[in-house]
């Protein structure tokens, strides 16, 4: 069975850090690309960041950029998402996700999806 799981998120104050996992079993994720959305209360899900796994070149969304890393550790099956200078506009849920669209930062191009984990940033 394949299976994202995410896991890092929690409560931290503006300008903090914290650092997401994605746990990924069940299949080989070579060819994948794996990627980071998140979603706000009554926002639709939009892009974060994506990696891909084999050759590991990043796409960042402008709002993160400079401030979130992406990153993937092939030994573990495990994608990270570094952010730092948190702002109180990153409070979301943000979901791994994996797949071979050719369209970066639509989540149509993912078809396999973590639970999500809660990210709070108080100001």
């Amino acid at each position: 069975q394949v299976q994202l799981v995410e896991s890092g998120g929690g409560l931290v104050q503006a300008g903090g850090s914290l650092r997401l996992s994605c746990a990924a079993s069940g299949r080989t994720f070579s060819s994948y690309r794996m990627a980071w959305f998140r979603q706000a209360p009554g926002k639709e899900r939009e892009f974060v960041a994506a990696i891909t796994w084999g050759g590991g070149i990043t796409y960042y969304a402008d709002s993160v950029k400079g401030r979130f890393t992406i990153s993937r550790d092939k030994a573990k099956n495990t994608v990270y998402l570094q952010m730092n200078s948190l702002k109180s506009e990153d409070t979301a849920v943000y979901y791994c996700a994996a797949g071979g669209g050719t369209v970066i930062r639509t989540t149509t191009s993912y078809n396999i999806w973590g639970q999500g984990t809660q990210v709070t940033v108080s100001s």
